[in-house]
């Protein structure tokens, strides 16, 4: 098991000291490994997606991107490796980092039928038939904001379409970010990098321009990885997924923390490039049930 010094950097320490939850961060942070644990292991190879957060070696450009797979793509292979066979799509942001030794990498493997989520970050090693993960850090997650979905389907013959880029949202671009009651978030440090989940009710999150999206941080597990991560370096990657046409959202840009005098702290993401590719993922779920713990998003 990691020290607290090795599971929290300067970053995150600023915003737990900050709200003034140091003591229950390093609660937390006790339950933080290296090791791929037996039920972590069962855990990975039931999920039929992996959300992986890397910056771009070409652009330094952080990006969230999905993966997919028939269930055992995913796996562990030592105590502390994860396997994943397959890769991205050749033009996905992350197609040239996941193919890079030594890549820093952070994923979260999300299932939606049990609410229960999974992060493992660390280096990257390319294997003949995909690529691996040594693992930096493993942990759970809480199913708090985490919408519950009973089943998916894989559905035969869909591919990604074209993606288009663009340098800022489109009118439905926006309204899809306004609908969503999910996304996916990638931040990076000093020596590494991480995958996360955002969850809330429809309109949780907003855009306020084609080029800003703003949503409140919900109180959470106290650790403030995800913003220790942005006080130290503003890059980020955004992800949002149609749970049922398979559609890709892909955003890159900086983030920013707010606080109010109130308590409340908000984060707003300027978008430097927007990727969005029908069919990108071949997964249609069922509709989702929202979860208890989600507030009702402002009016």
């Amino acid at each position: 098991m990691e020290t607290i010094t090795d599971v929290y950097h300067a970053g995150s320490r600023a915003v737990q000291d900050r709200v003034g939850v140091r003591g229950a961060a390093d609660h937390v942070g006790r339950s933080v490994g290296r090791a791929i644990k037996p039920v972590a292991a069962a855990f990975l190879e039931l999920q039929p997606l992996l959300v992986v957060g890397a910056a771009a070696p070409e652009t330094g450009r952080v990006w969230a991107s999905p993966l997919t797979g028939t269930p055992g793509f995913v796996r562990a292979t030592g105590p502390r490796r994860m396997s994943v066979t397959g890769g991205p799509h050749p033009d996905d942001p992350l197609a040239a980092a996941l193919a890079t030794e030594g890549t820093a990498v952070g994923t979260l493997a999300l299932d939606p039928r049990t609410r229960r989520r999974m992060r493992l970050g660390g280096r990257l090693h390319p294997t003949p038939h995909g690529f691996a993960v040594e693992a930096d850090r493993v942990f759970a997650n809480c199913p708090k904001y985490l919408q519950k979905r009973d089943s998916y389907e894989t559905v035969a013959g869909r591919e990604p379409g074209e993606t288009r880029r663009t340098r800022r949202l489109t009118a439905p671009q926006r309204a899809f970010v306004e609908a969503a009651d999910t996304f996916f978030v990638a931040t990076v440090h000093g020596t590494g990098a991480d995958a996360s989940h955002r969850g809330g009710n429809p309109g949780f999150v907003r855009t306020t321009s084609p080029t800003e999206l703003t949503w409140r941080d919900y109180p959470g597990n106290a650790m403030f990885l995800t913003l220790g991560n942005l006080a130290a370096d503003p890059r980020a990657g955004l992800l949002l997924l149609d749970w049922t046409t398979g559609a890709a959202l892909r955003l890159t840009g900086e983030a920013r923390t707010e606080f109010t005098p109130d308590g409340e702290r908000r984060v707003r993401f300027t978008v430097a490039e927007v990727l969005d590719t029908p069919g990108a993922v071949p997964l249609r779920w069922s509709a989702p049930a929202y979860s208890p713990a989600n507030p009702s998003p402002p009016g």
